[in-house]
């Protein structure tokens, strides 16, 4: 189980730095604007705003990254549970408030890894 739960928060880790090359420097491009279902002008109004989400999706997958890199195992399972609760906090939210796909594709990996983590 231990190397599914590392395999699932890598995952969750590595979806937090795409998201953050799409919304800090690919915001206004053709295939960001689909995956957001975003228009062009509501795009490069909201440029500098997509960046500062992009960068708070930096610190998830910098803190997941650093649970599971920790020399202290103990101390790096709570980090990743603690990233992960975020992660799965902040996917609910936009799922209710934004995209409901979000809670699908943000918090069903998120939700994944949490729960794999209670068997190691």
């Amino acid at each position: 189980m231990l190397i599914l739960s590392i395999i699932l928060v890598s995952l969750v880790a590595i979806e937090h730095v795409y998201i953050l090359i799409m919304e800090m420097f690919l915001w206004t491009k053709p295939r960001t604007l689909k995956v957001f279902g975003l228009e062009q002008e509501f795009a490069e109004q909201t440029k500098s705003m997509a960046a500062n989400q992009g960068l708070y999706n930096g610190f998830l997958a910098a803190g997941l990254a650093f649970g599971l890199l920790h020399t202290n195992k103990e101390f790096g399972l709570q980090l990743q549970m603690f990233f992960l609760t975020c992660v799965l906090v902040a996917a609910v939210y936009g799922g209710l408030t934004v995209k409901r796909s979000i809670l699908f594709v943000q918090g069903v990996p998120a939700f994944l890894a949490l729960l794999s983590l209670q068997f190691i």
